[in-house]
């Protein structure tokens, strides 16, 4: 029981991670992988929620033991790992806080009825989120979203058992299986491990929200403990993107419904098939799980990379007496007003967008998973603490895939 209460006192940089995690790449990518292919890509959604795993685990056990963020352990490894980051955050940061933010004000414009433009809904939710941030700071951010993920959790269920033998209309020309000689199945296959569970990327701002939790407890939380706290997250993670998975499958599968683009229409379609298939009573389920879903991965990812950017600016100008604080205030403005333009001048072009930051996230995979194991063996971390034989192994096994799946994608790519 010790232990327990243990566990469920330092809960937060996991959910946090969830959050995070349980968005774009979820509630589109899984719900369309099952509406599309069936249960065709289950394996796949299982083989690379595993083999992303040790990389993730690295941030938390980095953290404890070393007092660092992985922003600090990339420092370690040369000032050309923290270019690498820096570039690949630059590129990612606007196009992935507008994604998440325009499926979230589509989601709130159909379930709430609201008619006003989607650049002025966008502006107001990044408004709200950053007044969260600012105003509660990391407690708060830390206290709502042990509610918003134990809603999501509660609400997706209760909706998967609803799926569970419903009869649907079946169009035999619907019924389709993924095709590894199609063009067009690889590119989303990309875009759906690119993002799944969430970009490797997030393993950095989970390293930098494990030190705010050590700040707000007032003291070091056991690695065990620690270790524990984020495999709850990161399995109900890939829990949840089963369910998102099996809810396309068999709600949608087969019954020549195309999922839109278009961040409002999506929201409807998605809203309205699951009604239509399991009653009206789960509007209001569904609706519930799909926007807690969305708000709690704009304001996560809203914190993270002002969070990340400071530790960038610090680290590369080596002005360590720079406030951490005023920085990420700064980045946090830059970033709102960053994803607004975005939103403004590239919303048409918005799934492009996301498509070309699931392959960026997909490509340099290997070189962050290669950092994040680099810095976990090196002499800044104490042996007792370093990854056993079974996860530096996985890890080495992991970037070789991720590494031999980039090079068969560019060389594909290369010969269109």
């Amino acid at each position: 029981m010790k232990k327990i209460l243990g566990v469920i006192k330092i809960l937060g940089p996991g959910l946090l991670y969830a959050g995070a995690a349980i968005g774009v790449s979820h509630l589109v990518q899984s719900t369309k992988a099952g509406a599309m292919f069936n249960f065709d890509l289950v394996w796949i959604l299982i083989l690379a929620n595993f083999l992303k795993y040790p990389f993730f685990e690295f941030a938390p056990r980095y953290a404890l033991s070393t007092g660092r963020n992985l922003v600090q352990g990339y420092a370690s490894v040369g000032r050309w790992a923290l270019i690498l980051f820096l570039v690949l955050t630059l590129f990612t940061m606007f196009i992935t806080q507008a994604t998440v933010t325009v499926v979230t004000v589509g989601l709130i414009a159909y379930v709430f009825n609201i008619n006003i433009s989607l650049i002025a809904l966008s502006l107001a939710i990044l408004i709200i989120a950053m007044l969260v941030l600012l105003i509660g700071r990391f407690s708060f951010l830390d206290k709502i979203m042990k509610f918003i993920i134990v809603l999501l959790a509660l609400s997706t269920v209760l909706a998967l058992l609803a799926a569970l033998g419903i009869e649907k209309e079946i169009k035999p020309e619907a019924l389709a299986n993924f095709n590894w000689f199609k063009h067009a199945d690889i590119v989303f296959l990309i875009a759906f491990v690119g993002w799944m569970p969430a970009p490797l990327e997030v393993s950095v701002w989970s390293s930098t929200w494990n030190l705010e939790k050590i700040k707000e407890l007032g003291y070091k939380p056991s690695l065990k403990n620690t270790l524990t706290e984020f495999k709850i997250g990161y399995i109900g993670t890939a829990l949840m993107a089963l369910g998102f998975l099996s809810m396309g499958a068999l709600v949608m599968y087969g019954t020549g419904e195309h999922l839109s683009p278009n961040g409002t229409t999506f929201s409807e379609q998605l809203i309205r098939i699951y009604t239509t298939s399991l009653g009206g009573w789960a509007h209001w389920v569904v609706s519930i799980a799909a926007v807690t879903t969305m708000l709690s991965t704009t304001i996560t990812v809203l914190d993270a990379y002002p969070r990340v950017l400071s530790a960038l600016f610090i680290e590369l100008t080596e002005k360590r007496s720079k406030s951490a604080v005023k920085l990420y205030r700064i980045f946090l403005f830059v970033m709102a007003t960053g994803a607004t333009l975005t939103i403004a001048f590239a919303a048409k072009s918005m799934a492009f967008m996301v498509t070309v930051a699931t392959t960026m996230a997909f490509l340099t995979a290997p070189f962050l998973a290669w950092l994040n194991y680099r810095v976990v063996t090196d002499n800044h971390m104490p042996i007792e603490n370093r990854p056993g034989l079974f996860l530096r192994v996985l890890s080495l096994v992991g970037i070789f895939f991720f590494a031999a799946f980039a090079v068969v994608y560019v060389y594909k790519f290369m010969s269109l």
